[in-house]
């Protein structure tokens, strides 16, 4: 009996064991506070739409601007009331020197409602800063755009634009009231009338002046009693210190806000023994809205939030 051949077997050579890699994914991210790499930065229309938003978005904001347009108004028209009121007591003369001797111009916008809109206009703008400061969003608004000059020359664009608006339509409406409170008498004048136009233009611009300043005020003090108190000194207490008895103190009194108003609206030439021009009022006009622009752009630059 044949034996049955047992088949070759290959012997099977051990295979080596193959090690596990583990790939590890890494993740990239932007900077702590900042912008990511893909993230473009922060466009100055964006700034100025953000704080647009954050002006409009709060309550007090309109309720401000309302009350002080409301007194404003009511200290002009309740002016030009009383003279419709006691009209028929005045001589024939005064009746004929009336409008001669600038005084529907006056009532247009008096003194008190100019003094009630730059204390008002001032405190609006420091609290657009001093807000922030208080409620501690500026750390989270400057951790967004660290670019603080950029912000704080958004939210000055804003704030002299609003108030720039507010101020057009107070003086608008103060003229546009008054006068026509004065027709009944046949005294009143047209926005034609020489120097009208001038009074209602220099009286809105007052508004967006005072409130830049009270702001470049707030960026500097950042505290709110301290803050008001500072703005109604440099804003209305100053100008009534200095007077026209010596030369320095009309200078010093011609460089104020206040005065500078008092000039733009003054029919004719003013009878004092230092005069200065219109030129001059509308120049310190200019000096003080840069002036203050530029306060509070670079105040918050080297300061701690």
């Amino acid at each position: 009996m044949t034996p049955t051949p047992t088949p070759a077997t290959t012997p099977v050579p051990a295979t080596t064991p193959v090690p596990a890699t583990t790939t590890t994914a890494t993740a990239t991210y932007g900077p702590a506070g900042g912008l990511g790499p893909a993230e473009p930065r922060a466009r100055f229309h964006d700034l100025v739409a953000a704080e647009w938003i954050k002006i409009r978005s709060l309550r007090s904001t309109w309720i401000a601007y309302g009350a002080t347009a409301l007194a404003v108004i009511a200290f002009n028209a309740g002016t030009a009331y009383d003279t419709y009121n006691y009209w028929p007591q005045r001589t024939a003369a005064d009746r004929a020197d009336f409008v001669r001797d600038g005084i529907p111009l006056q009532e247009a916008f008096t003194a008190n409602a100019a003094m009630v809109m730059m204390l008002a206009l001032g405190a609006i703008g420091a609290i657009a800063i001093i807000g922030e400061y208080s409620t501690g969003t500026i750390r989270t608004t400057f951790a967004a755009v660290p670019a603080r000059r950029s912000v704080m020359a958004a939210k000055t664009v804003v704030v002299a634009a609003a108030s720039t608006v507010f101020g057009a339509i107070v003086a608008g409406a103060s003229f546009a009231l008054t006068q026509a409170i004065l027709d009944g008498r046949d005294a009143g004048i047209s926005i034609s009338h020489p120097g009208a136009l001038r009074v209602v233009v220099a009286s809105a611009l007052l508004a967006p002046v005072c409130a830049v300043a009270g702001m470049a005020i707030g960026s500097v003090i950042r505290h709110t009693s301290a803050t008001m108190i500072a703005a109604v000194v440099v804003i209305l207490v100053l100008p009534l210190a200095f007077t026209d008895g010596r030369h320095w103190s009309a200078v010093a009194g011609h460089a104020t806000l206040y005065q500078a108003w008092s000039r733009l609206v003054q029919v004719g030439s003013p009878h004092t023994d230092f005069p200065w021009t219109t030129g001059g009022a509308w120049t310190v006009y200019a000096v003080w809205a840069l002036t203050a622009a530029v306060l509070a752009v670079t105040s918050v630059q080297r300061r701690d939030q």
